[in-house]
């Protein structure tokens, strides 16, 4: 992220609090306006307003006090009872202010008409002044917490990220051995088909580099890429295995992530045909139902027992990719049998 760009979201994150704070005085002082509203006829306008403001006032400095220097001071450095009593002397000064006005205001400008005592009167400033002192409080923690969440998504997707980057990075080793070993022998024959080899492993090229760093890219280029890495990797099979991919039209046109139909068929060339000699066989059916879009990857295994592995670093990409892309619009599902191993992917576009 460029230095602008940070300094542009830290003042959106800054202008977004300022607001919810804003909207947070507003509601209060809207309280009390309604609540002290008598005193505009027992009293007179300026009274009432010096009683409202001096009250917001009053709680707004001892709100910000215990937000911006006792919290990080005393509660950030475990210092509980020196908190403890920062917010209790805070509390004391705000019940003396705002006591010592009431007493003047209720005892010689409303007179008689006003009938609660002293202990009342201290009893409704001093939970009055904590309960909206706890409120800022919770209001600053939610906001602390749905910052966190924030920025622990934005290191999650960072880290995806760079997961997808290192994987376009690494072409597998042994794809791009056997394609320039089947693009040499092409060439000392002189085929027809080394040009069409030399285009498609370039177009592949270009897209893993260029197109696929897009957030989301057409279905289509998606799937040519796809066509691009099977036609590349029957080469190797001479006609041996069966290999078919058969897609929709209409899902050209659609908008998905890159390279998360690839893994899933990458997987089955490498633990299924590439490890059988002759008579394998892979189908690739990509479907498209409204915004549905299904992609079917079913192979052949081999006849003898593969050795058991573990999912590589494709496959464990494509879930966290999925999770964090696709969240509650995804399925994955492996089937994997005696002959044949299936996965079917379906996402929500």
């Amino acid at each position: 992220m460029h230095h602008s760009e940070k300094i542009f979201k830290k003042r959106g994150i800054l202008t977004k609090n300022t607001l919810i704070h804003g909207a947070y005085w507003i509601l209060v002082t809207g309280f009390f306006l309604y609540e002290k509203r008598y005193l505009i006829y027992k009293a007179n306008l300026p009274y009432f307003f010096a009683c409202v403001s001096g009250r917001i006032l009053l709680l707004i400095i001892i709100a910000y006090l215990n937000l911006h220097y006792f919290l990080p001071k005393y509660l950030a450095g475990k210092r509980y009872v020196a908190y403890g009593a920062a917010i209790l002397l805070s509390l004391i000064a705000y019940l003396f202010i705002q006591t010592l006005y009431d007493f003047y205001l209720y005892g010689y400008v409303v007179g008689p008409m006003y009938n609660s005592n002293l202990a009342e009167a201290l009893s409704y400033n001093f939970f009055s002044a904590l309960w909206y002192l706890g409120l800022m409080l919770a209001l600053k923690l939610s906001l602390d917490w749905y910052g966190q969440q924030l920025l622990i998504q934005r290191i999650t997707v960072e880290k995806l990220n760079a997961e997808v980057d290192f994987l376009r990075a690494q072409v597998n080793p042994h794809f791009l051995f056997n394609i320039l070993n089947n693009l040499y022998a092409l060439t000392l024959k002189k085929s027809d088909l080394a040009p069409d080899v030399v285009l498609k492993l370039s177009a592949m090229m270009e897209y893993m580099l260029y197109d696929s760093n897009d957030e989301k890219v057409l279905l289509g280029k998606e799937l040519t890429y796809l066509h691009n890495y099977i036609e590349l990797e029957r080469l190797r099979f001479n006609g041996n295995a069966l290999i078919s991919l058969s897609t929709d039209p209409a899902a050209e046109g659609q908008r998905i992530a890159p390279l998360l139909l690839l893994p899933v068929v990458e997987n089955a060339f490498k633990h299924g045909l590439g490890k059988q000699t002759d008579n394998g066989w892979l189908k690739v059916n990509i479907d498209l139902n409204g915004s549905v879009l299904t992609a079917r990857v079913e192979n052949s295994k081999p006849a003898a027992p593969a050795r058991h592995h573990k999912g590589g670093i494709g496959l464990d990409n494509l879930h966290k990719r999925l999770e964090l892309l696709y969240p509650g619009r995804h399925r994955l599902q492996l089937e994997d049998s005696a002959t044949t191993y299936k996965a079917t992917l379906v996402i929500d576009l």
